[in-house]
């Protein structure tokens, strides 16, 4: 039986806020949308962490950037670490991925070498992208298209952009792919909608009056919760809380980028239509001045951890078409290695969603912030958060503050109101937490320890300074079984005790 192809097709800041098909306030987003209504859409979908690179890291490698070594922004993957182009390459795929990496540690656009397991022939991170412009037109695209006349008075083209001549790599690959026996592995990754917003004037135009409904989020006082969110609110200077915002650029970019996707996807119906999986996400959100707040960072609103999640089958089947299981970009990865009978190793955090595809099953998400960039002092340095969406609550443990937070996701779907010490959702809590701290310790997340349980609303912890489990590394299917310390023979075991 032949192995199906995948296209994996991803933007940058693009909450299911920002697509029609999930928000229903008129976007603009109809290829979207078509995917939406032809596949099965997540509805429950969490970025791992609302941050590119960390996001970037778990939907390549399965695992948390805690883990894979890109915690924060400009930091790699670990060399230890094998990501999705060389598991599929070494399953007998070809493996192309043209557009936004964000994963070599170098800067905000790349290095412009080509990893191991990609092709190079098609390789268009933003280096390569900026390679192929002039001085002005560098200064252009970063610093002087910021409204609707400078896009006009510049006569911006669709060909000009980062987002368009990724589409012309990924077309030019599937193009191909017509009667070719190897199965393939095509990553689209685009950075548009993030800023600077660059599309052609027309996209921007049908936004100039739009008026976007931020709700009730709006409107928090913020009182009774983290100071550092405080002090984020008033560094970015929304001055009015107002329910409805205008901002032209980024929808009309929003509105771009799907025309771009749907220049691919037109391409996928035309030659590889009867064998590809799409597979449709983003890396996180923006505030959108929700909760007095801008972009992105040491929060866990929905605005910027809830993101789309779109899977397209050539048949449907009898998978449902919208699913209400709660997902997270480290299932990605696993998902796809099944589906392609690939090996599916212990290492990875995540879970293949292919049992859920025909029902819905009830699972937990964990969600990390750790730094927002190691090139910067600021952006509120060195923050990190541990959260859990289990049912109808979220659970967020803020180290460094005093406050933690406890929102019902039901009932309070602007999470305005931190339930964080009513005793009427303590069971709840510490429920929440036990399975938190459970999972951080499997994982093996490299910050575990009492430190996160001994709260101000919980003075209890499992370990002490002594003893506890060891845990070796997973076998990830390519590196040698691990040897244990103390004797040096293999271990066998995915854990065991320990004195000190």
């Amino acid at each position: 039986m032949k192995k199906p192809n995948f296209v994996f097709i991803m933007t940058d800041t693009q909450g299911v806020n920002m697509v029609e098909s999930y928000a229903k306030k008129g976007l603009m987003t109809p290829n979207l949308d078509k995917l939406a209504s032809d596949g099965i859409k997540f509805n429950r979908a969490y970025t791992t962490c609302p941050l590119c690179t960390p996001a970037r890291s778990a939907l390549f490698t399965g695992n948390y950037g805690n883990f894979n070594g890109a915690w924060a922004n400009h930091l790699a993957i670990g060399d230890n670490i094998k990501t999705m182009g060389q598991r599929f390459r070494d399953g007998g795929y070809k493996t192309a991925y043209t557009g936004k990496w964000h994963l070599d540690a170098h800067d905000y656009y790349g290095s412009g070498i080509c990893p191991d397991g990609w092709d190079n022939e098609y390789w268009y991170d933003g280096r390569n992208h900026m390679n192929l412009l002039s001085q002005n037109e560098k200064k252009l695209w970063r610093e002087q298209l910021n409204s609707l006349t400078d896009l006009k008075e510049n006569s911006i083209k669709s060909e000009w952009t980062w987002g368009h001549q990724v589409s012309n790599r990924a077309i030019d690959f599937l193009s191909k792919q017509d009667g070719q026996e190897d199965p393939f592995l095509l990553v689209v990754s685009y950075d548009e909608p993030h800023g600077p917003f660059t599309c052609p004037s027309e996209y921007v135009e049908s936004f100039e009056e739009f008026e976007y409904d931020i709700g009730d989020g709006a409107f928090d006082s913020l009182e009774g919760k983290p100071q550092l969110q405080k002090d984020w609110a008033v560094h970015a200077g929304v001055s009015e809380r107002n329910k409805k915002v205008k901002k032209p650029m980024y929808f009309g970019c929003n509105s771009f980028v799907d025309n771009e996707i749907g220049r691919v996807l037109k391409a996928i119906d035309q030659h590889a239509k009867d064998n590809t999986i799409i597979i449709f996400t983003s890396d996180h959100g923006d505030m959108m001045s929700a909760h007095g707040l801008k972009g992105k960072g040491p929060v866990m609103y929905e605005e910027i951890t809830h993101i789309p999640l779109l899977i397209k089958f050539p048949d449907r089947g009898s998978f449902c078409q919208e699913n209400n299981t709660l997902v997270s970009h480290v299932d990605i990865l696993p998902t796809m290695l099944e589906l392609a009978d690939l090996d599916i190793p212990d290492i990875f955090a995540g879970k293949s969603l292919v049992s859920t595809l025909k029902e819905e099953e009830k699972r937990s998400v964990f969600i990390e912030f750790n730094r927002f960039e190691v090139d910067h002092d600021g952006l509120n340095g060195f923050h990190p958060i541990r959260c859990i969406v289990k049912g109808d609550y979220k659970l967020s443990i803020n180290l460094l503050d005093d406050v933690d937070e406890l929102y019902d996701l039901k009932n309070d779907s602007a999470e305005l109101i931190n339930l964080i010490l009513d005793e009427n959702f303590s069971d709840i809590r510490d429920a929440m937490l036990d399975e938190l701290i459970d999972y951080f310790y499997k994982q093996r997340d490299p910050m575990r320890g009492p430190c996160w349980e001994k709260r101000p609303w919980n003075n209890k912890a499992k370990l002490g300074f002594k003893g506890g489990v060891f845990r070796p590394r997973p076998k990830d299917g390519y590196a040698p079984s691990i040897l244990n310390y103390f004797t040096g023979e293999e271990v066998k075991s995915a854990t065991f005790k320990v004195d000190a």
